[in-house]
């Protein structure tokens, strides 16, 4: 079984290389993604992504609108079931570069996938 780092490190190397059903994989059935945590643009108004096909939907609406993507983990807390990875997204989308900080916070179910990814960030305040 991955420990929820190797998950958290997977689920973004899989974002960079593209790999959606690898991505999808990773999450349990009934698992949230909120990208970003609170008022998102992205997800309707729910507070998140609840379940397989809803990530689905974010994943093939937002995150397969980047032109191209890669990251640079500046730290990673491990504790029990849960990460908080430090991250910084280097994001082209709609021909803008950009620099996102993030902070990923990932959750490991029982059943050894990913029950929720939780990310902060404040897109008012990122530059390219």
């Amino acid at each position: 079984m991955s420990t929820v780092k190797e998950l958290a490190e997977t689920s973004l190397r899989l974002t960079k290389e593209g790999d959606r059903d690898g991505w999808l994989a990773l999450f349990s059935d009934d698992a949230v993604v909120e990208d970003p945590v609170g008022v998102s643009p992205f997800d309707g108004g729910v507070g998140g992504h609840w379940g397989k096909e809803a990530i689905a939907r974010f994943r093939d609406t937002v995150i397969a609108a980047m032109e191209k993507f890669d990251y640079q983990v500046e730290r990673c807390y491990e504790c029990g079931d849960e990460a908080a990875a430090v991250v910084t997204f280097h994001i082209t989308s709609g021909g803008q570069a950009m620099d996102m900080d993030v902070v990923n916070i990932y959750r490991r179910g029982a059943d050894g996938k990913l029950a929720s990814l939780r990310s902060f960030w404040d897109g008012s305040r990122q530059g390219g």
